[in-house]
């Protein structure tokens, strides 16, 4: 008899599709698997036979939104930006709290990332294991910071385990109130002190959705922490519109770019600077946007799977989302990352200490020169291809979905 295992996608695409992936091994062994996701997300989830709950909360659409800019805007004062994640994030809180608890009912297992520590909670409402997944490297180390404070790594080992700790602390200071009043008045539990919360979550079990070879696990995580390899998604239904096809088969490999969910108040002054830099350095492109904005040599498409369009792509331009980097990587394609905010900088920064594209270039920075002059780098090194060609070959041989299907089955009994 299966068990039934409860996963929560609170998160962007980038954060569903790998839940995907581990669901859809879960499933055809025989476990019914609930997935808690953004509505955006239903029909990715049902085509994968999960069993989809909805979440009332939109990270897209949070992003989006005047309050998501202006709390992304402001990530890096510590204070202002716990004080604009209550006020973004706690009048939608108590209703995903409520569908979490309500999707939990008569589950054997769940799966969750930290944020909000919601494991902890639903295994001591239930009585039953938990296990925590990161999507990027979460968990205390000396050897290098938390990816959502890469300014500590100038505090050495020390700094570096302590920031792990502050963001952990901060986000219990941002949520936990709420979180704590949903414990007393829905699930019958106290209310935790923060070092009570942090102690439950540290004890469990940790998978790592991310390669080895991008993240070599350091040696003070410990026995607890599995780093699996990438749990990636692969879509073999999709067929590319002939517009697509066409456009692939009619001149020479094109650059796409793309930055996933972020957005900007300057989208299209962006989206004309990516096109002017593209051209100067005598390129084509396939950009992410609307496809009635294409152009002869600027193809722009609405939601093609990266794992069929970014190995026909001779380099990739995206923002550093932790699937967008594991996708591009393992398409075996140079990359230049143009990080946002938070642990896209992390990810940006490992694709060129990997040698597997230049610089990152930040999106506040973006320029025409700037952006000009790496796409002409990017596209001219034969050592940075070779280098991509390379660790894509070591990612594809990967299986970390798998792995992770075998560690949840030996980590909670």
């Amino acid at each position: 008899m299966g068990r039934t295992v409860l996963m929560f996608a609170g998160g962007s695409r980038g954060d569903v599709q790998p839940f995907l992936s581990l669901g859809r091994l879960l499933a055809g062994r025989g476990d019914t698997v609930r997935l808690l996701a953004s509505t955006r997300y239903r029909d990715l989830v049902t085509a994968a036979g999960m069993d989809f709950r909805p979440l009332a909360a939109d990270p897209a659409g949070i992003v989006a939104s005047a309050e998501g800019q202006e709390l992304l805007a402001g990530q890096g004062n510590p204070v202002s930006f716990i004080r604009g994640m209550r006020r973004v994030l706690r009048p939608r809180l108590q209703q995903v709290l409520e569908q979490t608890r309500a999707a939990g009912e008569g589950c054997d297992v769940v799966l969750a990332p930290s944020f909000g520590f919601l494991g902890v909670h639903l295994s001591q409402y239930l009585r039953i294991p938990h296990v925590v997944v990161h999507f990027q490297p979460s968990q205390p180390t000396g050897g290098f910071p938390h990816p959502f404070t890469p300014g500590a790594r100038f505090l050495g080992p020390l700094g570096n385990r302590l920031s792990y700790h502050l963001v952990d602390a901060g986000t219990w200071l941002a949520v936990g109130g709420c979180v704590n009043a949903w414990r007393r008045e829905s699930l019958g539990l106290p209310a935790l002190p923060a070092r009570a919360v942090l102690a439950a979550a540290r004890r469990a079990p940790v998978l790592c959705a991310f390669s080895p070879a991008v993240v070599p696990p350091p040696a003070d995580w410990g026995p607890r922490v599995h780093v699996t390899g990438f749990w990636h998604y692969e879509q073999p239904w999709f067929e590319p519109p002939p517009r697509l096809r066409s456009f692939l088969q009619d001149g020479p490999a094109p650059v796409y770019v793309g930055f996933g969910s972020m957005s900007s108040a300057r989208c299209e002054a962006t989206d004309q600077l990516v096109r002017t830099a593209l051209r100067r350095a005598r390129l084509r492109g396939v950009l992410a946007g609307d496809p009635a904005t294409s152009e002869d040599d600027m193809l722009v498409v609405d939601d093609v799977p990266h794992d069929w369009l970014f190995p026909r792509m001779a380099a990739v331009v995206h923002h550093g989302g932790a699937g967008t980097t594991a996708s591009a990587l393992r398409a075996g394609v140079p990359s230049l990352v143009c990080p946002f905010f938070g642990d896209q900088i992390f990810w940006a920064g490992r694709v060129h200490r990997l040698g597997a594209g230049p610089a990152p270039l930040p999106a506040a920075q973006l320029t025409v020169a700037g952006l000009t002059a790496r796409l002409t780098a990017l596209t001219a090194s034969s050592g940075t291809a070779q280098t991509a060609r390379r660790l894509g070959a070591v990612l594809r041989a990967e299986n970390g979905a798998a792995r992770a299907c075998r560690l949840l089955d030996e980590v909670t009994g």
